[in-house]
């Protein structure tokens, strides 16, 4: 290891060589003025060796880049990326303004809805099946007729067993006219069956088990999660949501079907708010946002809503 006053003259040395091979052909005679002291052997070999001739290259600019840190390696001075997160335009405002104009809960799903079509008085496995029932009839169907529907068959008890004993044609009847009401026969029968082989005639708990049921799909299994088991599992989405939230642009692009506006509202809707979207929109597009002809000039969000200008 050399002494600092080694180091000092290696740092000299290197200084001096630097100069006179930078001068060019003139450099001898410049260089006896200074009259340098005189190098040792190892040190000019040092000096030689470190300024051989070699190409400079380019210093590359020098870039600042930011990495996400692990959750192991989180600490001060970490440096977090965060995309920031798609939402539609005033969406908060519109929100607002179809609770104002929802506050009354007079729309046929507040009265008529899933919710509302069981026996209160039944056993709970009961009242599970006769939600599950109901949310199975209401497919194409108003609230009104599906309550009426519901109404006729819990006169005659209904429950998985009474479902069973009941043949087609008397079920047909029981159900007119709620939309196509022969095949809601079969897949009655046949959920029936299969809630009463496999799930001791109570229905499934969970998400996959109830879309695999014949006739329940996406948005009976979600409402069925949320209003028999009390479990939000996702957001419902019927013809009416669909409609309303394009109608606002509340995805990135416009969706054709209802499960594909179900995963493009499901990115960015806060969960809490996953329980109430779907009777807020359900029932202001029962009364409000029409499929046709909707009643824009009594909207609260005439001046808000992308689509009012349009329709």
């Amino acid at each position: 290891m050399c002494s600092p006053q080694e180091s000092g003259m290696n740092a000299v040395g290197v200084r001096m060589v630097t100069r006179s091979r930078s001068r060019g052909p003139g450099a001898g005679q410049q260089g006896r003025r200074e009259k340098p002291a005189p190098l040792r052997r190892e040190e000019a070999a040092a000096g030689r060796k470190s300024y051989s001739p070699v190409k400079r290259q380019r210093k590359a600019p020098r870039l600042n880049v930011a990495y996400e840190a692990s959750e192991g390696e989180k600490g001060e001075g970490a440096e977090h990326l965060q995309s920031p997160a798609w939402e539609p335009q005033d969406w908060r405002r519109q929100l607002e303004n179809i609770r104002t104009m929802r506050s009354g809960k007079d729309a046929p799903v507040d009265q008529l809805g899933a919710e509302h079509c069981y026996d209160l008085s039944a056993p709970p496995k009961v009242r599970r099946y006769q939600v599950l029932l109901s949310l199975m009839l209401s497919s194409q169907t108003k609230d009104q007729v599906t309550a009426g529907a519901m109404q006729r068959l819990r006169a005659r008890g209904l429950t998985v067993d009474s479902i069973l004993q009941t043949d087609d044609s008397t079920l047909g009847t029981l159900i007119y006219p709620v939309g196509f009401w022969r095949n809601k026969v079969k897949y009655i029968k046949q959920t029936s069956a299969i809630l009463q082989q496999r799930y001791d005639g109570d229905i499934p708990a969970s998400l996959a088990e109830l879309v695999a049921l014949p006739g329940v799909g996406p948005k009976m299994a979600h409402l069925a999660m949320a209003v028999a088991w009390g479990t939000v599992s996702g957001i419902a989405v019927d013809t009416h949501v669909h409609r309303i939230v394009n109608r606002l642009r509340w995805t990135k692009k416009a969706t054709k079907s209802p499960e594909e506006t179900r995963r493009a509202l499901e990115e960015w809707l806060p969960r809490e708010l996953w329980s109430e979207i779907n009777g807020l929109l359900v029932g202001f597009g029962q009364q409000t946002c029409l499929p046709l002809r909707p009643r824009c000039q009594a909207c609260l969000n005439r001046a808000l809503c992308p689509a009012a200008h349009g329709l």
